[in-house]
């Protein structure tokens, strides 16, 4: 089962490289949401805004500055591995997504990458509106978009153990839980989640 998809300016990439080392232009438009990758100097106040707040205690920059958070973000997008892309809707930033190659991150020390896997963080901005299922919303249009556009053939997600709600909402899209692994920072709940268990989930959800 695929969800609607209804993309735009969407460039043409080359066929079977990994997914974080298309750096082609790619845009598109997904259940409601538009995705773009980051605008670092445009969207970095935006970021900061965000992390700065309690809510964001996990993503561990609240008390970075704006030209702190830019730094990192140019960073990602330097790397040749990693991407970020920032979801719109209603012409109002939504959500972050960054993804990138487990097998140049830390991720990668813990487990037998395979090719196709796509490592993902995900960070869900203050709506303008509480919708209910907001969230579960915003998690099923980044997964198609992790899938259908980026060809990712397993999502690879490293939360921090003691993130209950995330580990929650990634049980709920499909995801499979292996271990706690201690990274540098945090111990880190490693999970798998490929195509068919995504769309088998989110069929249930339904």
């Amino acid at each position: 089962m695929r969800t609607d998809i209804a993309a735009d300016e969407i460039a043409l990439r080359h066929r079977g490289a990994p997914p974080a080392l298309q750096r082609e232009t790619l845009a598109a438009t997904l259940g409601g949401f538009h995705i773009r990758q980051l605008d670092v100097p445009r969207d970095a106040p935006t970021l900061h805004g965000w992390f700065v707040e309690e809510r964001a205690a996990f993503w561990n920059m609240r008390d970075w500055s704006v030209a702190q958070v830019a730094a990192f973000y140019q960073a990602i997008e330097d790397s040749g591995h990693a991407q970020s892309w920032l979801a719109s809707q209603h012409g109002a930033p939504a959500f972050l997504i960054e993804t990138y190659d487990p097998a140049h991150e830390e991720a990668g020390e813990h487990y037998d990458v395979q090719p196709g896997d796509l490592g993902m963080h995900l960070f869900v901005g203050p709506a303008a509106t509480p919708q209910p299922g907001y969230t579960r919303h915003v998690f099923k249009t980044l997964m198609t978009f992790l899938f259908e556009r980026l060809d990712a053939t397993r999502i690879v997600v490293e939360p921090d153990a003691r993130n209950t709600r995330i580990h929650a909402l990634n049980r709920a899209m499909g995801f499979v839980y292996a271990k706690d692994v201690a990274f540098r920072e945090k111990t880190a709940s490693l999970a798998f989640c490929n195509r068919a268990d995504f769309y088998a989930a989110i069929q249930q959800d339904n």
